[in-house]
């Protein structure tokens, strides 16, 4: 179980590290050499477009790759889903600006995010039931929250080399060519990350199946939409949280606030650092209390920090700009700490891979590409304090909240089956 919680965090780690800086280079640099005739604030909303595509394009990669983990093997999303994000994450650093090439330059961008995105959403579904579907029952949210350790580790390396170079070069030098640095670094990673999981084992529960679902994504909607429904409009609170503070405060607050790159780089990574940490601890007291409370408690804290969060950012102070970031990281990790072991319980194992990737992905649609889109044209017309942004989060934090009320706890103890919601749903027992 250690190798392959171990190998299922490095892929992850990975393919978010490729995923967010990304999200970073949105956030500092894409607008002013990628959409150059526009204002400051167009250019940063057309960024954080093309950083959108990407959430657009996970439900599409979670569908491709899920067929391929229902009908071949869990094993081999896994190999196919890092490549891919890896080799469109090295070729964004090779895309020339619009001063060099003019229209192409964003159109180029915009394919690649999208290829990045296909890649994502294969991977979440194949390393958390690879992990998932190994472990005991008794210990299943523990084992699984190791590949949802794995963003806060590509967040943090992917900041970390931004941080280094915004850090070391000079303004012009970050604009010209250092921005591009960890886009390439992104080959040897995948390089990495291929050679471990080169070796894993295929998934017992795959193994044990008599008969494999012709096309999943079909059976999906047909027998289980109501709950790729709900699982959507549940995580959407996680996604809306993370990005707000990851990528539009970053945003936000060397633009409209006058904080340095760097301080913003470190409050926020500081944050990420306990959310990262405290993962396997939610993770454990998932395993004793069950899936559901852990989730509703994590929207309503959500809900209830929105407001103290924006306030705090909007001070300029690092010490309270960390601790707005830390409380809504530690909201959002004592959701999606045990959602890695919570989706796949609802799915029956013949369609899990489409269903719980595809419900995960389509979470990211609704809180993910639209967030830091509408934070920005929000605080746009807000005062000192962008309290709309804390109103918009807060609304999320509420719709997913309720969305979870409606869904069925799977955990601790295994349940024979689930009929709430679609009739079909299953343990994994």
């Amino acid at each position: 179980m250690l190798r392959l919680a171990a190998a299922s965090l490095v892929g992850t780690a990975i393919e978010f590290y490729d995923f967010f800086v990304y999200g970073t280079a949105a956030a500092l640099v894409l607008g002013p050499l990628f959409f150059p005739t526009f204002s400051t604030v167009a250019g940063t909303l057309a960024a954080f477009g093309t950083f959108g595509v990407g959430f657009v394009a996970r439900p599409l990669g979670s569908a491709l790759f899920g067929h391929i983990g229902d009908r071949r093997g869990r094993r081999p999303v896994l190999v196919l889903s890092l490549l891919l994000t890896g080799v469109s994450t090295v070729a964004v650093g090779c895309v020339p600006s619009y001063g060099t090439i003019g229209v192409g330059a964003p159109v180029l961008l915009l394919a690649l995010r999208f290829l990045q995105g296909l890649g994502l959403g294969g991977e979440w579904g194949g390393a958390v039931l690879l992990t998932a579907e190994h472990a005991p029952a008794g210990r299943r949210a523990l084992w699984s929250s190791f590949p949802q350790i794995g963003p806060a580790v590509g967040f943090l390396l992917a900041n970390g080399v931004m941080l280094a170079l915004s850090a070391t070069l000079s303004d012009p030098q970050f604009a010209q060519w250092g921005w591009r640095v960890p886009f390439w670094a992104a080959g040897a990673l995948a390089l990495s990350g291929l050679w471990v999981r080169s070796s894993l084992p295929e998934s017992p529960r795959f193994l044990e199946l008599d008969e494999h679902a012709r096309v999943p994504l079909a059976e999906v909607v047909r027998h289980h939409w109501r709950l790729v429904l709900l699982t959507a409009g549940a995580l959407a609170v996680g996604y809306a949280v993370f990005y707000a503070v990851t990528t539009w405060s970053l945003a936000y607050g060397t633009e409209r606030l006058g904080v340095s790159r760097t301080v913003m780089l470190v409050c926020i990574m500081a944050a990420v650092v306990v959310k990262g940490s405290l993962t396997p601890v939610m993770a454990l007291l998932g395993d004793r209390y069950g899936r559901r409370p852990l989730c509703l408690v994590g929207c309503t804290v959500s809900a209830l920090w929105s407001f103290p969060m924006v306030a705090l950012l909007a001070t300029g102070q690092p010490l309270l700009m960390f601790i707005g970031f830390t409380g809504a990281l530690v909201a959002f990790v004592t959701m999606f700490s045990v959602v890695a072991a919570y989706l796949p319980e609802l799915y029956e194992p013949r369609v899990r891979c489409t269903g719980a990737a595809v419900g995960y992905n389509l979470g990211g649609v609704v809180g993910g590409a639209l967030t830091p889109i509408v934070a920005t044209a929000l605080a746009e017309h807000d005062g000192r304090v962008p309290w709309g942004v804390g109103a918009y989060l807060a609304g999320v934090a509420l719709l997913s909240l309720g969305c979870f009320a409606l869904l069925p706890e799977t955990g601790p103890a295994p349940v024979a089956a689930v009929e709430p919601v679609t009739g079909r749903a299953r343990s994994m027992g």
